[in-house]
C-alpha cells in the first residue's frame, strides 16, 4: 500500500458529499485515478466514523487503494484502515506507530513548516503534506505556503513522499507539481464537482505526466 503514495490523494468532506451518495462519490474518484483516499470527518461522532470507515474500506479495498483516517489513531485502528493522518494537535508519529503497527501508513500535516516535515521523516512518518499553496475554502484562515517551501521540502525530505494540499485546481496543478512534489491532495475540486470521476481523472493525468518524467 505504501507504494501508492504518489499522484492524486483525495480527501472527503461531508459538506460536499451527502451521506446517501458518499460511497458512490468516493468510488468515482478512485475509478478516476485517485491513488489515496482520506476519510476526513470533523465533529462526527466516533461510532458513526467507524461505521462509515468500515463501509468505505470495502470500496477502497476493491481497488487496492489505501484508506487513511484523519486525526484519530484509535478510529483508524477500530476501522482497520490502512493508516492515519496526523495534524499539529494529534498524537506523535511514535504513538501512532505503536498503536497501528509498522505496516500501516502514517502521514503528517506540515502546513508551511519545513522543520515539522523534516522531524516527521526522522520520526518514521510515511509521507508529509504541506499546504496551502493557494486559498482554500476548507482552511480559509490559512496563510498560503510559498512554492519555495515546497521546493525546499522536496530537496531536504528525501526518503518519503511530499504532497501539497490546498486550493489546487486543474488550472494550477501544473505549477504545484513543477515544484517536484510527489503528489497533490484535493478536496473541493473533486468532491465539489458535478462529476468526481471526471475531475479525478483530469488531476491524475496531470500528476502522472510529472511523475513519469522522474522515473
Amino acid at each position: 500500500m505504501k507504494r501508492m503514495l504518489r499522484g492524486l490523494y483525495v480527501i472527503t468532506d461531508k459538506k460536499l458529499i451527502s451521506r446517501d451518495s458518499f460511497m458512490a462519490a468516493v468510488e468515482k474518484a478512485v475509478r478516476g485515478g485517485a491513488s489515496v483516499v482520506q476519510l476526513r470527518e470533523k465533529d462526527t461522532p466516533g461510532d458513526e466514523v467507524v461505521r462509515l470507515g468500515k463501509a468505505l474500506l470495502k470500496v477502497t479495498g476493491k481497488y487496492g487503494v489505501p484508506l487513511i483516517i484523519n486525526d484519530s489513531v484509535e478510529l483508524a485502528k477500530a476501522i482497520g484502515a490502512d493508516g492515519v493522518h496526523l495534524g499539529e494537535d494529534d498524537p506523535m508519529v511514535s504513538h501512532a506507530r505503536e498503536v497501528l503497527g509498522g505496516d500501516r501508513i502514517i502521514g503528517v500535516s506540515c502546513y508551511g513548516k519545513l522543520e515539522r516535515g523534516i522531524d516527521a521523516e526522522r520520526d518514521g512518518a510515511d509521507y508529509v503534506a504541506f499546504g496551502t499553496p493557494f486559498f482554500t475554502p476548507t482552511k480559509p484562515e490559512r496563510t498560503p505556503t510559498s512554492f519555495d517551501v515546497l521546493r525546499e521540502a522536496v530537496s531536504r525530505i528525501k526518503s518519503i513522499p511530499v504532497f501539497a494540499i490546498g486550493g489546487i485546481t486543474p488550472e494550477n496543478a501544473d505549477s504545484v507539481l513543477e515544484t517536484g512534489v510527489d503528489g497533490i491532495a484535493v478536496i473541493t475540486a473533486v468532491f465539489g464537482s458535478r462529476d468526481p470521476e471526471k475531475a479525478a481523472r483530469e488531476f491524475a493525468a496531470i500528476a502522472e505526466k510529472y511523475l513519469k518524467k522522474r522515473n
